[in-house]
């Protein structure tokens, strides 16, 4: 076997388990209490700045459970929504059903779409394409499946938001990322996205606004849903399941991290800061 085959065969191979495993800690906990009882309201937040309406054909990538694509079937639009695990999908299209409502759900990697090109007149993904590991291919695809007029809508997370510095407490506690793979808030920068987009499409908006969160009684309760609900968080405090004093530290972390953030009185309230983004493919 020459060089080149044997690299392509393990750089193939290497990102198949890297695939396995993003695919296998969306699944752990419960992501789509997540979406339904925290982050519920980005979904319609996204549906408007893209202006979705009837008869568009639509693409939700890294759909989850359906934070976007369900609202936006709400519209009268066509709606496909993909993403790489498929036990979110399956408790979005519980939802989907529970509501008559008629979308196409799809397993697929948001780093190799299985769509036509120019297949699709808006495509969207709410939190969901940031987590992708590489970020390059990921805009490539979103740009390829839009039509060319069509619109990109994206809402990620910031890096300086309290998502973002979530992510930041957590990582040294988490195991090393693998080479190559990109920090997720790098979306939630206006100036990363314009790069990875190049000149094929256009950013038409790009503003900074807070999802605001009040459903925690106290940072505590942020810490204990986390841990029991979200998968990132869930898949660190596997990795250091064995040493009960770095458990109690991140505890501590996490829990300062929400004590920082609160501004609330009687219970707690938390601003999740969000970059919302519209382009238009040229």
């Amino acid at each position: 076997m020459s060089t080149s085959t044997s690299t392509s065969t393990t750089t193939t191979t290497d990102d198949a388990a890297l695939k396995a495993t993003h695919r296998a800690m969306w699944a752990l906990g419960n992501y789509a209490a997540v979406a339904s009882e925290i982050i519920a309201p980005l979904g319609p937040v996204l549906v408007e700045a893209a202006r979705i309406g009837p008869g568009q054909r639509v693409h939700d990538v890294a759909a989850g459970s359906g934070n976007v694509a369900i609202p936006a079937a709400r519209t009268g639009a066509d709606v496909v929504a993909t993403d790489l695990t498929p036990e979110l999908l399956d408790r979005g299209r519980e939802a989907a059903e529970a509501e008559g409502l008629t979308l196409t759900w799809k397993v697929a990697d948001a780093e190799d779409l299985p769509c036509d090109d120019g297949e699709f007149d808006t495509v969207v993904s709410c939190v969901g394409v940031m987590f992708a590991p590489h970020h390059q291919a990921v805009a490539d695809h979103l740009v390829r499946v839009v039509r060319p007029g069509g619109t990109i809508g994206l809402l990620s997370w910031t890096p300086e938001g309290f998502i973002g510095q979530m992510f930041a407490t957590m990582k040294p506690y988490a195991p090393p990322p693998p080479p190559g793979a990109q920090p997720p808030p790098l979306w939630g920068h206006v100036d990363h996205v314009r790069e990875l987009f190049g000149d094929r499409a256009t950013i038409d908006s790009a503003v900074q606004q807070d999802l605001v969160v009040d459903q925690f009684a106290t940072p505590q309760h942020f810490v204990d849903f986390f841990k029991a609900n979200y998968g990132p968080t869930i898949a660190v405090y596997r990795h250091i399941a064995d040493d009960p004093e770095r458990v109690a530290a991140l505890d501590a972390d996490l829990r300062a991290l929400a004590e920082r953030f609160d501004r609330g009185t009687d219970r707690t309230v938390l601003d999740w800061e969000y970059l919302l983004l519209t382009a238009t493919r040229t």
